[in-house]
């Protein structure tokens, strides 16, 4: 095929090649596996630049980010608190999975109850429109839970709302 997208029809490679240099443009193989192996007349450089571009359109469609991190701390204040439950609720509402993590400073590792406490206060905060992918486990010093929203709850809430 030739950069106009007419077939040219089976020729030998030295005859593809040269007519790829009258046209100043690159003889690209396509299928190599076929019988016989297709090739086609174009500008290779340009070719890249249309599939960069592609895939660059590609990614901009793609989902970004799926998980969200929220941290905490295991002495956090009431309204810092509530700060960070109505964030996570919000990623929650457009689709995010929430990464808790409770990160424990000094000699705060001592009391770890107070960790499981705060996360398990967000979960209950939040158990209407989420539910627990990954239990309450330690990474080092941080508590990490992981939750996502729960669309079946999602959508038995939404029509109390019209």
């Amino acid at each position: 095929m030739d950069a106009s997208g007419e077939m040219i029809g089976v020729l030998p490679k030295n005859e593809a090649l040269k007519l790829a240099q009258e046209q100043e443009l690159d003889l690209v193989e396509v299928a190599p596996k076929a019988q016989p192996p297709v090739a086609k007349i174009i500008d290779f450089n340009k070719f890249l630049y249309q599939k960069a571009k592609k895939e660059k359109e590609e990614k901009k469609h793609a989902k970004s980010s799926d998980t969200k991190e929220v941290r905490l701390s295991p002495f956090i204040s009431d309204n810092d608190f509530q700060v960070a439950v109505r964030k996570t609720r919000e990623f929650l509402e457009e689709g995010h999975k929430i990464k808790l993590v409770v990160k424990f400073k000094g000699r705060q590792i001592v009391h770890p109850e107070f960790g499981h406490k705060i996360i398990q206060k967000v979960l209950n905060d939040l158990s209407e429109i989420s539910k627990l992918d990954r239990e309450t486990r330690f990474e080092g010093r941080q508590l990490v839970a992981v939750m996502s929203p729960d669309k079946k709850k999602r959508q038995v809430k939404e029509p109390e709302k019209l």
